[in-house]
């Protein structure tokens, strides 16, 4: 069936249902005896309204009267889908992904920043370790040699001197000595002095003296600084503290202004010393001692 058969039916069906069949027959009556009838008289309203269905109706004989357009050169198949088919329609462009935002970081609390103090602190605890045990293994493994080095009368050295041998010091040094042998001073040193053996005579130090072995202060020498050592002679002037695990002697003409620390103390006739002498690494212990004497009397 063709599409304009379809219409016609359709019209068909909406007629019938707009007006019951007896009235659509007497209207189809009423339009056959207006036409016999002679012209020149007025219609009724009524018979104007059937008129108009009739017209209405005769539409149908028209639409049959009407050739279907030929579809021979498109088949059916695609007429009827083409006619049903509705439009595609275009779907929407997706909006495009944004790119995520990083958020903003927070500012560290304060026990956070704190803790982070803490480990810097730890960590620098633990790197000034580490520098002492790498000197401590660097010491070990120097070896003395045989040989001594001279800073003549003349001579200034600004920066410290590090030796494997002695050295004899006539003139100044500005700077730290690390002597591995035997250092003998006469002249002046403005920093620390470490050696096996240290000897000062008539010499100006300004500084700590460090010693493996023994320290001899001469006469008109002078120390500013604390002097350490395994054993020690003073016939100059000290102003520093004394520590020496052994035996220490003060010339006639010494002059100590500072604290002594020894396992024995010899003061010639002459000595000056102001500070407190203690005989603290000497074999017999006066505080035990007296304290076991207490528990024999009671």
């Amino acid at each position: 069936m063709g599409f304009f058969s379809d219409l016609k039916e359709d019209l068909s069906l909406a007629v019938n249902e707009l007006m019951p069949e007896e009235e659509l027959n007497a209207a189809m009556a009423g339009g056959e005896a207006a036409a016999a009838e002679p012209a020149g008289e007025p219609e009724p309203a009524a018979e104007i309204g059937a008129a108009e269905t009739v017209d209405a109706i005769d539409l149908s004989s028209m639409l049959d009267s009407l050739e279907e357009p030929d579809l021979a050169d498109e088949p059916l198949e695609e007429a009827v889908i083409s006619a049903e088919e509705p439009e595609e329609v275009m779907p929407e462009l997706a909006p495009e992904a944004e790119e995520p935002q990083m958020p903003e970081q927070e500012p560290a609390p304060v026990e956070e920043a704190q803790a982070d103090d803490n480990i810097a602190e730890m960590s620098g605890e633990e790197e000034e370790i580490m520098e002492e045990q790498a000197q401590v293994q660097v010491q070990a493994n120097r070896v003395p040699v045989d040989e001594t080095a001279v800073v003549t009368e003349g001579m200034t050295i600004t920066g410290d001197i590090v030796s494997e041998g002695s050295m004899e010091l006539i003139g100044t040094v500005n700077g730290n000595l690390d002597i591995l042998g035997k250092l003998n001073i006469t002249g002046t040193i403005q920093g620390d002095s470490k050696a096996a053996e240290i000897f000062a005579e008539g010499a100006k130090i300004t500084g700590e003296v460090n010693s493996q072995g023994s320290v001899k202060i001469g006469q008109s020498s002078v120390v500013i600084g604390n002097i350490s050592a395994s054993s020690a002679v003073i016939a100059g002037a000290v102003k520093g503290d004394i520590d020496v695990k052994g035996p220490v002697i003060l010339d006639t003409t010494a002059i100590v202004m500072g604290n002594i620390k020894s396992k024995s103390v010899q003061i010639n006739n002459g000595a000056v010393i102001e500070g407190m002498c203690s005989q603290c690494y000497a074999d017999v212990n006066p505080t035990s001692f007296f304290e076991e004497f207490k528990k024999k009397k009671g």
